[in-house]
């Protein structure tokens, strides 16, 4: 374990449900629907969202409706909409939408990338350059996001140095941010430390988010290691909905409930009111038809107290 730093005053959270938590449901629900979970997450106090991606409507239906939902949300101010795109075409449709950024994705692995994007590493850093290009002078920032970072289902571990090389590139292309995803939920607290501090040395420019999988149920333990790590940007997604088309056993991300109630527990802000992601937790069960894995949104805050008089008292 890393010599912990102090813990960071406040925390930035993106909201990836209405993408990463949609991806690969198979109820698909319609842009008016997803319109609704946007708006109650804005009501909670939710300020960035990775709100679709643009990609293939064959290969991920269930984002369809991509420059629809855009469209649908025009009128809401000081939130940023941010879209995944593979490729330049995707940036066009993206650009032409009218989103705030970018986001160039990639996976750490050769085999994960070519499932996911059907071409290779270097291929896709290679596709970018022309991405940075488009956008230059459009007022729409470029990010970057890198899959498969701690772990691949297909490869196993994943080389710090691959991670490094990828971030580096992301650096040279003009991003201030990059996304560190658990794609499906590989991630551990030393994965984590060897990360971020190999990411300090190759590419000091970036500011790095993490995105933690709850596959193998420590993904609050992961975002407690960026934390000491000085780690102030996080992605989670409403309910623990999420997961990887292209990845066996790729289950939720962590919930946004769950991690907002982490850090209003540690005083770490965030801007989020918790009894509103709650409420915001509840639309998306309601419109996904099934329990969602998600803990507080259940349970309630800790001081959630209940009537005694209520409960059964014991006999014998």
């Amino acid at each position: 374990m890393h010599d912990a730093t102090p813990n960071p005053g406040r925390v930035h959270i993106t909201e990836v449900g209405p993408r990463d938590g949609l991806q690969n449901e198979t109820v698909l629900l319609s842009t008016l629907e997803k319109a609704e979970l946007v708006r109650a997450l804005v009501t909670a106090g939710v300020k960035e969202f990775e709100l679709t991606s643009f990609v293939s409507p064959r290969a991920v239906p269930a984002l369809a409706d991509a420059a629809e939902l855009v469209a649908k949300l025009k009128d809401i101010e000081g939130v940023h909409f941010s879209a995944l795109v593979p490729n330049l075409r995707g940036a066009e449709r993206a650009l032409e939408a009218g989103v705030d950024s970018v986001v160039l994705f990639v996976s750490a692995s050769e085999s994960h990338n070519a499932k996911n994007v059907n071409c290779s590493v270097d291929q896709s850093l290679a596709s970018f350059e022309r991405v940075a290009r488009l956008l230059e002078g459009s007022g729409v920032e470029l990010r970057g996001a890198i899959a498969t970072c701690f772990g691949c289902p297909f490869e196993g571990n994943v080389d710090v140095a691959a991670v490094g090389h990828i971030a580096s590139r992301f650096a040279e292309l003009g991003a201030r941010y990059v996304s560190l995803g658990d794609t499906t939920g590989m991630a551990t607290p030393p994965l984590v430390t060897e990360r971020i501090l190999h990411l300090r040395d190759v590419a000091p420019s970036l500011s790095p988010t993490l995105h933690f999988h709850n596959t193998r149920g420590i993904g609050l333990a992961n975002v407690m290691q960026g934390l000491a790590l000085g780690v102030d940007r996080y992605e989670s997604s409403i309910g623990g909905l999420g997961g990887c088309p292209f990845a066996p056993g790729a289950t939720g991300n962590i919930a946004s409930e769950d991690l907002v109630y982490l850090l209003d527990e540690m005083g770490i802000e965030t801007g989020i009111d918790l009894d509103g992601m709650i409420k915001a937790a509840h639309v998306a069960t309601r419109l996904m038809g099934r329990p969602l894995p998600a803990q507080v949104s259940k349970a309630g805050p800790r001081l959630s107290l209940s009537d005694c008089s209520a409960v059964a008292t014991a006999k014998g």
